[in-house]
């Protein structure tokens, strides 16, 4: 087996024991080309007779195009086709192992939910295809807010969701932190966009737009409440924001 080179360093071992298992079954590993890349390979044992006793055949079978299609419909079904960001599935999951860590490390996470001020008269006035190109741009933007730890996601629309892990153990440290993400967030969000676009038998033209946003955000611990709670409570300071006269930043009060 050992002169087996196919087959990656690392799963070497593992594919030698499950020949001597006599495992038949097709499983998985990782082979090696001549020029070192890497592609996935399917593996199957199997006894066929042969001159009166059992000979043992292996069929080694190329599953790395497989694998690829696998890969891009999961992050299809993960992801918002435009802007690329977490959908609200990932954006489920993710809040479920934020609680978890929180639960661990007792460190408190955020989660802010942010509505674009002023994007209906846009997409009114331009068109859907230009009110896309301002949605890439806004999680373009969002994106260098925040740690490679957290999660920005697309909730839907115009509606985006930032999620802060691991701040303080102190809830007043982990509210400033929070505030002050969300006030770089709520600056770098307003900041003048320029948005091409081109349309057939008509010379290119740039679009200059301003959009400001309305953040709510919360506070989360441990699992005092639940994910659909967090989302709620997120929302309802966004709604206060809004009714702030917008452009703002409101802090969910179990009282409001």
């Amino acid at each position: 087996m050992d002169g087996i080179m196919l087959i990656a360093p690392e799963w070497r071992e593992r594919v030698t024991q499950n020949i001597r298992d006599g495992i038949e079954h097709p499983y998985d590993a990782e082979g090696l080309r001549k020029d070192g890349t890497r592609y996935h390979l399917s593996i199957r044992g199997q006894n066929i007779p042969y001159k009166g006793r059992a000979v043992r055949v292996f069929e080694f079978r190329d599953i790395t195009e497989r694998k690829q299609m696998e890969e891009q419909a999961r992050q299809l079904a993960l992801h918002d086709i435009l802007t690329k960001l977490p959908n609200r599935r990932l954006l489920s999951d993710r809040l479920r192992q934020s609680m978890s860590a929180s639960k661990r490390s007792t460190c408190y996470g955020a989660l802010m939910f942010l509505d674009l001020d002023n994007f209906k008269p846009l997409n009114d006035t331009h068109g859907h295809g230009v009110g896309d190109l301002l949605l890439v741009e806004v999680a373009a933007r969002l994106r260098s807010c925040v740690r490679e730890v957290d999660t920005v996601a697309r909730f839907g629309g115009d509606e985006f969701v930032v999620m802060l892990s691991e701040l303080s153990t102190s809830q007043a440290e982990s509210e400033a932190q929070a505030r002050l993400v969300a006030e770089k967030i709520r600056s770098v969000l307003s900041a003048s966009y320029r948005l091409p676009i081109t349309r057939a038998g008509k010379a290119d033209a740039v679009v200059e737009h301003q959009c400001t946003v309305s953040i709510g955000v919360t506070l989360f611990i441990n699992h005092d409440a639940s994910e659909d709670d967090i989302l709620k409570q997120a929302d309802k300071a966004m709604y206060q924001a809004k009714e702030a006269g917008r452009d703002s930043i409101r802090f969910y009060a179990p009282s409001s």
